[in-house]
């Protein structure tokens, strides 16, 4: 199993940090619901620039949590994307839905 996580940071913001694939796609996400419907604020940025490595998990872990935000009346952003995670939303065609904050 790889070391991954998603915790709370200052003023709405959540951190995402290590490496995004199979082994970690789960409980990130469950973590990352969580972390949305208990945060105050209701613009929530998820800061990326700790993600070591991201597969299509990674995007569709975003994509989950972008989901959940929206279902609890709030917005998310997203900053600091990977190179690896931007290239994989281009082919799929998400690069709008995901643009940087």
């Amino acid at each position: 199993m790889t070391d991954a996580a998603i915790s709370q940071g200052a003023g709405g913001e959540l951190l995402l940090t290590g490496v995004l694939d199979y082994s970690t796609g789960t409980a990130l996400r469950k973590q990352g619901q969580a972390l949305v419907k208990a945060s105050p604020g209701t613009a929530l940025v998820l800061d990326c620039a700790g993600v070591v490595k991201s597969s299509s998990v990674g995007l569709s872990l975003l994509l989950c949590l972008r989901r959940e935000a929206i279902a609890c009346g709030k917005t998310l952003t997203f900053r600091a994307l990977p190179q690896d995670m931007q290239q994989i939303a281009e082919v799929c065609q998400l690069s709008g839905i995901l643009s940087a904050a």
